[in-house]
């Protein structure tokens, strides 16, 4: 794919997510929206702040974290599952396409809550169902057969759907079934999936997770790249677990302060005015 200009928005568990979105929100207020892009590449967190964006949704409705929905029979994590999901990752010694295999049997069976709860929230997160009309990508992978799947509005699922099964991280979240497959996170394909972006000459890659997993391997070659991760203080407001709720509304504003900088970074690049 050969566009002039994309987003890639990386996975980082609900404290990424609330940075993207105070980020993005701060872009938007310094002038910089980066749902102008001509493509955007949702990863995990970056998928529902993909979806906002590309939708020209309310970012500031995520400065504090929205009330389940479902607190009866909600999205929860398996940390026994999380742990052997961890334990699988690590193993050297498994090819990579039989250890997504084996994560995805690990998913279907954690005791995460059921799928309509975690749909009903990303419908409720997005602010919609209907796939927006600018280009989105968000990548997922099959749990059965370790093999990625990248809903786009012209695939099956719905945008709920597609979001839900595109965070589905094993043991934190349950597996999405789209037209009878079931589909787990998409990070689990390529981390941040920057390949997504195909030749596209100009690039802002926002990685929550910079700090923990290094580059990804973005590379600039001839292209324009600005890397936007979080700052010292973004790392010290997350704290150790990405996954720690109550350090979301300090994310968020972490994301808002860095705004500024990055607003400058992108202008002086001549990327997204």
């Amino acid at each position: 794919m050969t566009v002039e200009s994309a987003v890639v928005l990386g996975p980082g568990g609900p404290v990424g997510t609330a940075w993207l979105a105070g980020l993005a929100a701060g872009l938007r207020r310094e002038g910089v929206d980066l749902g102008a892009a001509d493509l955007i590449v949702g990863t995990s967190a970056g998928a529902i702040v993909g979806a906002i964006l590309a939708s020209g949704g309310d970012l500031d409705r995520l400065a504090t974290l929205p009330e389940p929905t479902d607190p009866e029979d909600g999205v929860r994590t398996d940390p026994e599952r999380l742990a052997e999901v961890f334990a699988t990752l690590g193993d050297t010694g498994l090819e990579r396409a039989e250890a997504l295999r084996r994560i995805g049997r690990l998913a279907v069976t954690a005791l995460t809550g059921g799928e309509e709860a975690a749909i009903a929230r990303m419908r409720f997160l997005v602010g919609g169902v209907e796939w927006p009309d600018r280009p989105l990508l968000i990548p997922s992978v099959d749990a059965e057969t370790g093999e990625a799947v990248i809903w786009d509005r012209y695939g099956a699922a719905s945008l709920p759907e597609a979001v839900a099964a595109g965070i589905a991280f094993p043991g934190t979240a349950p597996p999405i079934t789209i037209d009878g497959r079931r589909y787990i996170d998409g990070a689990l394909r390529a981390g941040i999936n920057v390949d997504l972006a195909g030749d596209a000459g100009v690039l802002i890659v926002a990685e929550p997770m910079a700090h923990m997993s290094g580059t990804n391997g973005v590379a600039a070659g001839e292209r324009m790249v600005v890397r936007l991760v979080p700052d010292a203080e973004a790392i010290e407001a997350f704290g150790p677990d990405i996954t720690n709720r109550g350090a979301w509304a300090p994310a968020y504003q972490a994301g808002v302060r860095q705004a500024p900088d990055a607003a400058e970074r992108i202008r002086v690049s001549s990327l997204i005015m």
